[in-house]
């Protein structure tokens, strides 16, 4: 497993899908420059941890895009189980699909929760990346099902 990048340090870049059907690819160093990057690693859809954690995300949706923020959040899901979460919940940031793992290693979170039938899925973690994919803030949950201190994230992207 890869370590966790810790403030300072340059974020691993990576490619993934986004949700929906149409498999579009999501590249991470397409939206370096244009403003922070925020970056939401999730377990899973429609666990309600997750679901908590996406709705309050969205509920301050308009706080991270006046800062100039560009949104994500990452899981190991598909895109087509991301397309329905995003569509239940009303999510206007997109999500991401690492189903292959490949971000979710490089960002050293892969995690099993084999009681519930679920290895290699992300554990909850934030980042903000500056317009040179530097992290400016990180935070890994200690426990999956914590969720991160929003009010400290929002600063974390409105000090950029």
């Amino acid at each position: 497993m890869s370590d966790t990048p810790s403030e300072g340090d340059e974020a691993p870049t990576f490619t993934a899908t986004y949700k929906g059907s149409d498999h579009e690819t999501f590249d991470l160093a397409d939206h370096l420059g244009d403003g922070p990057v925020v970056l939401a690693f999730f377990p899973g859809a429609f666990t309600p941890p997750c679901s908590n954690e996406m709705v309050a995300l969205q509920e301050r949706y308009g706080d991270f895009a006046d800062a100039g923020a560009t949104l994500f959040g990452v899981s190991a899901d598909s895109s087509f189980s991301l397309g329905a979460f995003a569509d239940e919940y009303d999510l206007a940031f997109d999500l991401v699909s690492d189903m292959s793992g490949d971000a979710i290693e490089a960002y050293g979170l892969s995690m099993e929760i084999p009681d519930l039938g679920l290895y290699g899925i992300a554990n909850r973690a934030v980042f903000v990346l500056d317009d040179d994919g530097v992290v400016t803030y990180s935070w890994v949950a200690e426990d999956p099902t914590n969720e991160p201190d929003y009010e400290e994230l929002l600063a974390a992207v409105e000090a950029l």
